[in-house]
């Protein structure tokens, strides 16, 4: 197929009656082995039952196995929710044993409401083979019939009944099975597929004349497979198992009493499930229609938080995730994924939370993104595709964020992390340098499409700035790490301690086969104020900081080797995230006071609102419109004090923020004795400077094109803060996902 859909994707959906579904689903595996007459099992997510439906048609050049299902109870109905695109998460088979086709002679298909679904392919497969094939197909009413055009096209002669007479012959598909035996005289065989008290009604008409009936019973079932003996009949006196036995048996054998008592045996559950399922429903149209706040997320006690180091956030149970995603428009036009560099298909991944698939809520954001646990706590939703939600206009917008980490840590609670297929190997070899966030989108991306993929990362963790920069209480590394291992399932390898300039040149790894290569080797060179006394003992930059608290674990030594200074009274300069991360790891640490010195106002401050908010809860002292102009120190060369002046706003700069302007005779001197210097980082140079045709901006930074990462080097594509400068994880991993996109057709036509 032209664009090959995904493993289980509902490629087509037709409603064929009132309540009756045809899916078209992708299963070429399935598909290879598909006979008329087996059966296969859906799962449509952890919640649902599994459905054995009987295969109505496959084809094998397409991959797609066609099955018919009545909407009768709470799974089904379910079912049908689901749309042409989604994926059915799980579809197992064929099962059963196939129908024996062979030249009868003359032989007569029966098929009762949705039972002409299953009769079909057989009628079908006994039409070519040469067979006098005569189908009666029935429904309650005309509405109801299905398959009339396609049953009369494998049809030697074609019979239609409707109970109510409405079309056709006014009656029961039996009325017409008499009238063809008393007028035909010999039939061969007859098969009979429907409701159970229909194939009963079938064989009673037969057996007066000894003319073999084969029926098939779809029974209840677990595992299809013969395991549970749940789908147990009793035929000709005996035991067997619908599922490996049949589906088909000898009608003249079954005992249909026992079959239909059986039948009833989950009467009282299903109605309670029904029961269930209409409440849930009424109860989402009710936030719906109430709700214009979001639901709040729950929080460690800010008291007790700042003397540990686990994640403030705590998530979203089941009901949160349940009550936010409810509140979702389902806009069409998807004003949400225009907001997300990525592209994650945002109404549908809520979509399915609201229906508590939340299996296929993460599996339709790892489709784009394949850091959705990561994303989910620390990219700025507020600004992107928040910012975009409809519901914002007159509330609040949904906590798209929150949900996506939800699905996230369902799937890792789930302990069921799914990779794709492998696809098949390209013989390509891409490079990636640096393992953060852009680095680990290429690699993933690349993967998927069967090429050859490796990881350079300078550190001993892979990760980037989520390991060494975020904190454990905003990004627990237990996340990460997993994150890092599905991109390694996708078929990446990653190599760390590996410095791609030093250990290893761009050159050489051309050298070494590299078809191409992507740098994502971020903004790692610290800023610093350039004010007197800046290098005093006590100063730190913010990434020797991070870096020691975060990847060396320096918050739990002496357990762990690595020591970081942490005085009485911190100064932490800038607002932006890293500002806050230094201040609120000061305090956990055990500083008395710490000071956020900014020189604009909260609204220009660049950090994001919760993470400020937080910082505020947890004591952090906001000096704002505030300066640093020089660092004091002590007779031994330690920090003692900085001294700082008072800010006003002026007009907006380049930034398009209002500039900072200094009051005159503003001074002023902070005790501390220690200072983060947080504002801002660079591109480090040692890749840069090794690798000849490379160009370069006035920054420092990579020239690229925006838009596909392409360099001035042939092969070789940047993306992420090592070419914008510093910016958020979700703008790296969105550039990485569109230089992924260049490199695949630059691999496929050599064309740069």
């Amino acid at each position: 197929m032209a664009n090959e859909p995904k493993l289980n994707e509902i490629v087509e959906k037709r409603i064929l009656a009132p309540s009756i579904v045809l899916f078209k689903l992708y299963v070429p595996d399935i598909v290879k082995k598909a006979r008329p007459g087996q059966f296969v099992v859906l799962r449509v997510d952890d919640y649902a039952e599994r459905i054995p439906l009987t295969i109505a048609d496959f084809d094998r050049e397409t991959g797609l196995l066609t099955v018919i299902f009545q909407v009768v109870g709470s799974s089904t109905q379910k079912m049908e929710k689901f749309e042409q695109g989604q994926t059915i998460l799980d579809v197992v088979g064929p099962l059963g044993k196939p129908s024996h086709i062979e030249s009868f002679g003359t032989v007569v298909c029966v098929g009762g409401g949705v039972g002409v679904a299953p009769v079909y392919p057989i009628a079908k497969a006994l039409y070519e083979k040469g067979n006098h094939v005569i189908n009666i197909i029935g429904a309650r009413t005309k509405d109801m019939l299905i398959l009339e055009e396609e049953m009369k096209a494998i049809s030697t002669e074609l019979y239609v009944t409707t109970d109510d007479g409405t079309y056709g012959h006014h009656g029961f598909v039996t009325d017409v099975l008499k009238k063809l035996i008393a007028e035909k005289g010999k039939i061969d065989l007859v098969i009979g597929i429907g409701p159970i008290i229909m194939m009963k009604a079938v064989c009673d008409v037969t057996r007066p004349h000894s003319i073999k009936t084969v029926v098939s019973l779809n029974t209840i079932m677990v595992d299809g497979t013969g395991m549970c003996g749940c789908c147990r009949a009793t035929i000709g006196g005996e035991t067997k198992f619908v599922c490996v036995d049949g589906p088909e048996f000898d009608g003249h054998q079954v005992e249909f009493t026992e079959l239909m008592l059986r039948g009833k045996m989950y009467n009282r559950e299903e109605r309670r499930a029904m029961w269930d399922h209409k409440c849930k429903l009424e109860e989402k149209e009710k936030a719906l229609k109430k709700s214009k706040k979001r639901e709040p997320m729950p929080e460690q006690n800010p008291k007790v938080r700042i003397q540990n180091f686990n994640e403030v956030a705590l998530g979203y149970a089941r009901e949160n995730a349940l009550r936010e995603a409810a509140r979702c428009l389902n806009c069409k036009n998807m004003p949400c994924v225009e907001g997300c560099p990525v592209n994650v298909q945002i109404p549908q991944f809520i979509k399915k939370i609201k229906d508590g698939d939340f299996m296929g809520a993460i599996h339709t954001i790892k489709e784009t993104n394949s850091l959705p646990a990561v994303c989910g706590r620390v990219c700025p939703q507020e600004t992107q595709c928040e910012e975009k939600c409809v519901l914002g206009k007159k509330g609040q917008p949904i906590a798209i964020g929150r949900l996506e980490r939800f699905a996230a840590d369902y799937e890792l609670g789930q302990g069921d992390v799914r990779a794709p297929e492998p696809a098949k190997p390209t013989g390509k070899k891409v490079a990636v340098v640096g393992a953060g966030p852009a680095g680990l989108t290429v690699a993933g991306e690349m993967a998927k499409k069967g090429h050859e993929v490796t990881v350079f990362e300078a550190l001993h963790k892979a990760g980037g700035v989520l390991v060494y920069g975020i904190p454990e209480f905003r990004l627990p590394k237990a996340i990460v790490q997993r994150e890092v291992d599905y991109v390694g399932k996708l078929g990446s390898k990653i190599k760390v301690d590996t410095i791609i300039g030093q250990t290893t040149t761009v050159d050489e790894l051309f050298a070494q086969g590299y078809d191409a290569i992507f740098v994502g080797t971020g903004a790692g060179l610290p800023y610093f104020m350039e004010v007197p006394g800046e290098n005093l003992n006590g100063v730190y930059s913010a990434n020797e900081f991070l870096t020691r608290a975060n990847l060396m674990k320096a918050y739990l030594f002496p357990e762990y080797d690595t020591p970081v200074r942490v005085g009485s009274k911190v100064a932490v300069i800038g607002g932006g995230n890293v500002a806050m991360d230094g201040a609120r790891i000061s305090k956990r640490m055990g500083a008395d006071d710490v000071y956020l010195i900014y020189r604009r106002s909260r609204a220009e401050m660049p950090a994001r609102a919760e993470e400020a908010h937080h910082a505020e809860e947890e004591g952090i002292d906001f000096r704002l419109l505030t300066a640093p102009v020089r660092v004091i120190g002590d007779e031994n060369g330690w920090v003692k004090g900085i001294e700082c002046v008072k800010m006003e706003l002026g007009e907006p700069d380049a930034s398009g923020r209002r500039r900072p302007v200094e009051i005159k005779g503003s001074e002023h001197i902070i005790d501390v004795d220690v200072i983060i210097v947080a504002i801002g980082q660079g591109p480090n140079p040692i890749l840069t400077s090794t690798t000849e045709g490379l160009k370069l901006r006035k920054s420092g930074n990579i020239e690229a094109d925006t838009e596909t990462g392409k360099t001035s080097r042939k092969g070789v594509f940047a993306g992420g803060d090592i070419v914008t400068g510093a910016a958020t994880v979700i703008l790296a991993m969105g550039a990485g996902r569109k230089a992924a996109a260049a490199m695949e057709e630059y691999l496929q036509t050599g064309q740069w």
